[in-house]
């Protein structure tokens, strides 16, 4: 009866862990893996829908240009939701 019990809360862990943890921990990689590989001149929209091309890029920071009248805000890479547009697919 023990082991029965056992088995089966393994069993459920083990289930949990391919349905919930695993695909969340591929995500993240994913994602830091996409901040780490930013570029000048890579158009990117930030987590607040903000859209802009990258102009420079620092350790933790990267400062984007935003409109055409050249608008620039710098932020977090943390804050960089996904690419548009990679730089050299651009040109």
């Amino acid at each position: 009866m023990d082991w029965t019990m056992i088995l089966m809360l393994g069993g459920l862990l083990l289930v949990m862990y391919f349905v919930m943890i695993r695909p969340q921990r591929k995500q993240e990689k994913e994602q830091n893996d996409m901040r780490n590989n930013l570029a000048v001149g890579d158009e990117i929209t930030t987590i607040g829908g903000i859209i802009g091309k990258i102009v420079s890029i620092k350790e933790e920071t990267c400062v984007i240009e935003t409109s055409h009248e050249r608008t620039k805000i710098r932020i977090l890479k943390t804050a960089v939701s996904r690419v548009d547009v990679k730089a050299e697919d651009a040109e």
